[in-house]
C-alpha cells in the first residue's frame, strides 16, 4: 500500500489526562511561567504522518554518511533514487497541532533537528534547523543553494516512470526510502548542478558532516540566557541519542536550567530532566498552550 502523509487537523489535540502521569501536572506548571527554548526531534513530527527515527517498535537503521556520499557515483546514485521517491511523498506533509501550539507559545528559540521545514511553513518566528531543509539543495562545487522542487522535476525527467514503479516503497524520517535494488539504483539518473556541473546534495548535515558553527553558539546562548530569566528547555520529541541535541541539554542543566523531556519512550537526556513525560507532543504542546493561557491560530482562546 502507498505510504501518504495526510494533512493534521486545524483542532487542538486531544487532551490529556493528568492522572496518567504524576509528572504531568507540575511540569506544565513549570513550563507554563517563564521562557522557553525548546528542542524538538522526529517525534514533534509523527502526527504530520512522518515516521520517527528511534520511536517504539522502529528498526534500526544506518544513514549514509557523508564520506560515502562523497565516494563516488554509485553511492549518490544509491542516495538520490531513494531520496527523490521519500521527498516527492514527504514535501506533502502538513504541519500538525504540536507545531501549530509552538507558534502559540511563540518561545524565545525553537531549535530543531528535523530537516522537514514544518515548524517554517506553520509560521514560528525563530527557528534554527540545526540539520538544515531538505527542501533545499547545495552544489558542492560552487556552493550554489537551490529549490528541492526544481530538482525533483528535473529528476522526475531524467526518469521517466521511476516514481511510479516503485510508489509502495517505505518512507523514512529523513525522506529516505527501504530501496536496495542494485540493478534499479543503478539505472537512476542524477542530475548535475546546473551552474558548473558540479555534486548536488541536500542542503542538509549528514552524519559525518558537523552542524556550522554559528547555528550551535546561536543555540547555546538562547540556553545560557534561560538561567538568568528563571526559564525552561522543553526537549519534544528526541531521544537525544545523537549529540547535536543533547549538548543543549546538557548544557541546561549545568547551568542549574530546569529541563523538560517529552518523549515517547527513553532518552539519553533522562538523567539530567526535572520532568519527563512518556507523552505525545502534539497532546503535550497543545495542554501547555491552555495552561500558559495562549490561543492557537484560528482557534478560540481557552474559557
Amino acid at each position: 500500500m502507498t505510504e501518504t502523509y495526510a494533512a493534521a487537523p486545524a483542532a487542538l489535540a486531544p487532551a490529556l489526562d493528568p492522572a496518567l502521569d504524576p509528572a504531568l501536572d507540575p511540569a506544565l506548571d513549570l513550563l507554563a511561567t517563564g521562557p522557553l527554548v525548546v528542542l524538538t526531534g522526529a517525534g514533534l513530527s509523527t502526527d504530520s504522518g512522518i515516521p520517527d527515527y528511534r520511536g517504539p517498535g522502529r528498526p534500526p537503521r544506518t544513514p549514509m554518511l557523508y564520506g560515502e556520499f562523497v565516494s563516488g557515483p554509485a553511492a549518490r546514485q544509491r542516495y538520490w533514487a531513494r531520496s527523490h521517491l521519500g521527498w516527492g511523498r514527504m514535501r506533502h506533509a502538513e504541519p500538525n497541532p504540536g507545531h501549530r501550539a509552538l507558534v502559540a507559545l511563540d518561545p524565545e528559540l525553537l531549535i530543531t533537528q528535523n530537516v522537514d521545514g514544518l515548524h517554517e511553513r506553520a509560521g514560528q518566528r525563530a527557528v534554527v534547523a540545526l540539520h538544515g531543509r531538505i527542501a533545499e539543495v547545495v552544489c558542492l562545487e560552487c556552493r550554489a543553494v537551490s529549490d528541492r522542487a526544481a530538482l525533483h522535476e528535473r529528476m522526475t525527467e531524467a526518469n521517466p516512470g521511476f516514481t511510479e514503479r516503485h510508489a509502495a516503497v517505505a518512507v523514512n524520517p529523513d525522506g529516505d526510502v527501504e530501496l536496495d535494488d542494485p540493478a534499479v539504483l543503478a539505472d537512476f539518473v542524477v542530475p548535475d548542478c546546473e551552474a558548473c556541473g558540479g555534486v548536488l546534495k541536500p542542503h542538509v548535515v549528514f552524519f559525518g558532516e558537523n552542524v556550522p558553527p554559528d547555528r550551535v553558539e546561536r543555540c547555546y546562548a538562547a540556553v545560557d540566557a534561560l538561567a538568568a530569566t528563571g526559564g525552561t528547555l522543553l526537549v519534544a520529541g528526541s531521544s537525544l541519542t545523537v549529540m547535536s541535541g543533547l549538548r543543549f541539554v546538557r548544557r541546561a542543566a549545568r547551568n542549574g536550567t530546569p529541563v523538560v523531556i517529552v518523549n515517547r519512550g527513553a532518552t539519553r537526556g533522562d538523567d539530567l530532566a526535572t520532568y519527563t513525560l512518556d507523552v505525545g507532543c502534539s497532546e503535550l504542546l497543545s495542554a501547555l498552550v491552555e495552561r500558559r493561557g495562549a490561543a492557537l491560530p484560528g482557534a478560540r482562546p481557552p474559557g
